[in-house]
């Protein structure tokens, strides 16, 4: 995948909470491991396999061609030399993963990731994108021939949209597509890898070890774990990095936090093998047969570069980050289910991935403690383009994200730039609002209306950079 378009700008995010998982792996620490695919990293790195192995591994891969897909509209590569891949954990829902899902034709997102490494190699940031985020899924195209419409809904949904004919290509280009239009990131490559072959890595290695300090009896993952120790391998494996509403506060969050640490583990587990030539090749295997990627990253060769690439950064320069985040409750009292991003802490961190710019876990967590709710903002919107229904367009798209419209007019002239002002009180609210629009700052104006934050429209805001 390559070229260089723009979006334009790197918006934000909001944050639910952490969310308790309830459970605990004997060994902790930095998670090494990153999710759907790049555990294969980890251990593909490892050279001196004969020429044979090497064919029988590489022909296992499949390839996927996006970039014919993804438009022209793209936002641009702020950092030359460095790397943004979108990690998958699919589910088909076809053969033996049937029976996790009913009535379901498409493919599935069950985890969905970004892997940031930067231009030095110094560092590496990984973000997970909770499924529930409700976010705006652009006009993809779907695998039956059709086009979709732009519309807002779980951010998982674009994979199943784009995988309705089964296809991984599209389904791949759906989620690239939702992605680089709701946080500003390049995705230059891709990897996706499917339910079956999670189950085969970690049989391969003789299952793994988990510390549940409950039992869990989940009828939707087909999973029941008494409390305590012990090792699990197979249908247990998939059913305990697929539980949620069973254990501890049944959110998204939760679980990704325990598939981390079940990665982590795993990876652990694999390096401690690999002088087991059967252990290993099992797990290769399994890696390889349910690995897609994009043409430039499908195969032993470039994984084998790419681990390289990783395997010199020090294991404290490695963050695993989750978007910050808020139940959309607070903004939309009967969507108990989904999430939303959380102003400006979201924005901030796809700002600074953009920029090359090294985030760590703790300030992302110190951060998303200050919330503002989008509802709690109220916006005025002034047109200052003198294009007739530009402020009634931008007040729509502003209210579909969850903030208080406080009504929409003209501006007293023509603007030469979008602005976003302020009365004194109101920094935070402007603060998160101004986030959400490209190269727009908050500016204090003691003149400003009471209680409300002001955006005058001006020539250069397109109404769909609006988030």
């Amino acid at each position: 995948m390559s070229g260089t378009r723009r979006r334009g700008h790197a918006p934000a995010a909001r944050g639910r909470g952490n969310g308790g998982g309830g459970t605990r792996l004997t060994r902790r620490g930095r998670i090494l491991a990153w999710g759907s695919g790049v555990t294969a990293l980890v251990v593909l790195g490892v050279g001196g396999v004969g020429a044979w192995i090497y064919q029988d591994l590489n022909s296992n891969i499949q390839q996927a061609d996006v970039d014919d897909k993804l438009g022209g509209d793209r936002p641009v590569n702020l950092s030359p030399g460095s790397k943004n891949i979108m990690l998958v954990g699919s589910d088909s829902r076809d053969g033996a993963n049937a029976k996790y899902g009913k009535d379901l034709t498409t493919m599935q997102s069950d985890t969905l990731m970004v892997l940031h490494i930067p231009a030095n190699r110094e560092w590496a940031s990984v973000v997970s994108f909770p499924r529930d985020s409700y976010v705006e899924i652009p006009s993809c195209e779907k695998g039956d021939g059709s086009t979709s419409s732009p519309h807002h809904f779980k951010i998982n949904e674009a994979f199943a949209l784009g995988g309705t004919g089964g296809k991984v290509a599209e389904a791949a280009a759906c989620s690239i597509k939702t992605i680089e239009s709701n946080t500003g990131l390049r995705i230059d490559h891709f990897m996706s890898i499917d339910f079956s072959g999670f189950k085969g890595m970690v049989d391969a290695l003789d299952g793994i070890e988990v510390c549940p300090e409950q039992a869990i009896h989940d009828t939707k993952s087909h999973l029941d774990l008494p409390a305590g120790c012990q090792t699990i391998k197979g249908e247990k494996a998939l059913g305990y990095v697929r539980t949620r509403y069973s254990i501890g506060d049944g959110s998204d969050i939760g679980r990704i936090g325990r598939q981390q640490e079940f990665m982590d583990a795993m990876a652990k587990k694999a390096k401690s093998k690999l002088t087991d030539a059967d252990a290993m090749y099992g797990f290769l295997q399994s890696v390889t047969k349910s690995l897609t990627a994009d043409p430039d990253l499908a195969g032993i060769q470039p994984l084998y570069g790419l681990a390289n690439e990783l395997k010199g950064i020090p294991s404290d320069r490695l963050s695993f980050l989750t978007v910050p985040n808020y139940g959309r409750e607070a903004d939309e009292p009967s969507d108990k289910a989904n999430v939303v991003w959380q102003y400006p802490q979201a924005a901030d961190l796809f700002t600074s991935l953009a920029k090359d710019k090294e985030v760590t876990k703790a300030q992302v967590e110190a951060a998303k403690k200050d919330v503002v709710y989008a509802s709690s903002v109220k916006v005025q919107v002034l047109n200052g383009t003198g294009i007739g229904g530009r402020a009634a367009a931008v007040g729509e798209r502003l209210t579909d994200a969850g903030y208080s419209l406080a009504g929409t007019g003209n501006a007293p002239g023509t603007a030469t730039k979008t602005t976003v002002t302020y009365p004194p009180g109101l920094q935070r609210q402007a603060a998160a609002l101004a986030s959400r629009l490209p190269g727009v700052s908050a500016v204090e104006d003691a003149s400003a209306a009471a209680g409300v934050v002001t955006l005058v429209v001006g020539p250069e805001l397109k109404v769909d950079d609006v988030a």
